[in-house]
């Protein structure tokens, strides 16, 4: 009888290298991490645009005042976690001249400038976001979100939107810190987990 779920291979750390901070082979630690910016930095927009419209006896001007700010902390504590990830994926994770200096020269390559891309538009929308969180979470009284706080949560919003877009693209078209398991394309009753290559690096 054919088997119809694959459920082990997906949790298995059995054959997959610790790379620290970058997480595990075919299983890092930065693309998670992201996704919790994304969808908070979005909700906090929505709810700041929802009370910044209501009216200020409305007790819902509030109360989605509060929920924009208590998600954007959320989703600025996180993005810690995926900063982090992401710079070490930037410095080990690309080809790089290891004799030129601690952190080594990094080729020239179009990778290379999608992720300086990607990490400057992302880093802007960290220190957009703190800079949001201090005058809020200062003046957190305030039955309402006001009209500054309105502009910088839908800039961080946006730019966390259009910065994932290079994130999408260094993986599902660069291929970028993806590990290909090609047996799983082949018709089979056996379950396969990608093993490290022998001689690469961390």
């Amino acid at each position: 009888m054919a088997r119809l779920f694959s459920i082990r291979p997906t949790w298995s750390l059995k054959g997959r290298r610790f790379q620290g901070l970058r997480g595990f082979t075919g299983k890092p630690f930065h693309p998670p991490l992201t996704d919790f910016p994304i969808v908070c930095y979005t909700l906090a927009a929505v709810f700041d645009l929802i009370s910044f419209f209501s009216d200020e006896m409305d007790p819902k001007a509030h109360d989605f005042f509060a929920a924009a700010t208590f998600v954007m902390v959320a989703g600025f504590i996180v993005s810690l976690g995926a900063a982090l990830t992401g710079f070490m994926d930037w410095w080990k994770g690309i080809p790089r001249d290891r004799n030129s200096g601690p952190i080594g020269t990094a080729k020239h390559t179009q990778v290379w400038r999608t992720i300086n891309w990607h990490a400057t538009v992302m880093l802007t929308v960290t220190a957009i976001t703190l800079i949001d969180v201090i005058l809020r979470v200062s003046d957190f009284d305030r039955g309402q979100t006001q009209g500054a706080w309105l502009v910088l949560s839908v800039i961080a919003a946006a730019l966390v939107l259009f910065g994932a877009a290079y994130g999408g693209t260094l993986v599902f078209e660069y291929g970028f810190n993806v590990e290909n398991v090609e047996e799983v394309w082949k018709e089979s009753e056996e379950d396969h987990v990608r093993l490290p290559r022998s001689g690469s690096s961390s």
